[in-house]
């Protein structure tokens, strides 16, 4: 199985590019490439290997749900502020 003209000239169609006629080629012999590596790559026997979306096992870890406690209140949080006003930190202009 291999990439056609016409297959060339509809990729090119769907992702909005035009292709000289020399990159269409090129385009097309990688494309070859590719599929004769999927074709090798079909030959291996993967009958005894597990489907797997993953090489490394992996498990969720949840922590236990804590109940809602009290924060810092606003006078707490900028009592060491350099700079407030009005209840919010004051930080130097940076755009002109």
């Amino acid at each position: 199985m291999g990439i056609s003209d016409s297959d060339v000239a509809h990729i090119e169609a769907l992702s909005m590019l035009r292709l000289e006629s020399d990159e269409a080629e090129l385009f097309k012999g990688q494309l070859n490439d590719i599929l004769l590596y999927i074709d090798k790559l079909n030959e291996l026997d993967t009958s005894d290997i597990e489907p797997t979306s993953h090489v490394i096992p992996l498990t969720n870890v949840f922590r236990e749900d804590v109940l809602v406690t009290m924060s810092l209140s606003q006078d707490e949080a900028l009592k060491n502020a350099p700079d407030a006003s009005k209840g919010f930190y004051r930080v130097p202009k940076i755009i002109e």
